[in-house]
């Protein structure tokens, strides 16, 4: 079996365990995030798909499942979430660009919605495999329509990442926490994203 498909066998335990403890609701929702991040932390760093030779470039260009922290930070029904349901459904296909396309359209349409300035952000970065100069440009308009909203600086700094630069994704994650509530429902979900970071680090 390859990596990927012990991966995703290894999220689809995880999330059944959850269930037979009882965890419903918006603890389910938070715990799978946690469970989607942690995979996306192994997938950035871990790169199950590569034979055991390592090679050069580590810029991944996975479509990751961010469905579930998205959700953990906006919740799980928004006004244009069809916009993103239908973005993320291309994106699965392999259909980056389109996915793209989409949201430029939904961005146009509703330009003042941050969740859809996440989502394209997201996709653009599916789309590349990098943090773009449109991509940034999306996630820096959602931070401007809500500031106090540590969504967009999540998703910028997961692109970091995903771009190389760990210790820039670290820094904007640990400083989202320090202005977070003590009883923020999304806390372990960005501290579940540092401690994958760090892990992957220190291999």
């Amino acid at each position: 079996m390859s990596g990927w498909l012990i991966l995703i066998a290894l999220v689809v335990l995880g999330l059944g365990a959850f269930r037979l403890l009882g965890l419903r609701g918006p603890m389910l929702q938070l715990g799978a995030a946690a469970l989607l991040v942690g995979a996306a932390g192994y997938a950035l760093q871990g790169r199950p798909g590569l034979a055991g030779s390592p090679r050069a470039t580590a810029t991944s260009r996975e479509v990751l499942p961010l469905t579930g922290a998205r959700n953990a930070f906006f919740g799980q029904f928004t006004r244009t979430g069809h916009w993103l349901l239908m973005a993320d459904s291309m994106a699965r296909k392999g259909r980056t660009a389109d996915a793209a396309g989409l949201l430029r359209s939904a961005v146009r349409e509703y330009p003042n919605d941050p969740v859809l300035w996440v989502g394209l952000g997201n996709a653009l970065v599916d789309h590349s495999g990098v943090l773009t100069p449109a991509a940034q440009l999306a996630y820096e308009r959602a931070v401007e329509l809500a500031p106090g909203h540590p969504a967009a600086r999540f998703f910028f700094g997961l692109a970091l990442a995903r771009s190389g630069d760990r210790a820039g994704a670290i820094v904007m994650w640990r400083q989202i926490l320090a202005e977070a509530p003590a009883d923020a429902g999304w806390r372990p979900l960005v501290e579940d994203a540092i401690a994958a970071l760090e892990s992957s680090a220190r291999r």
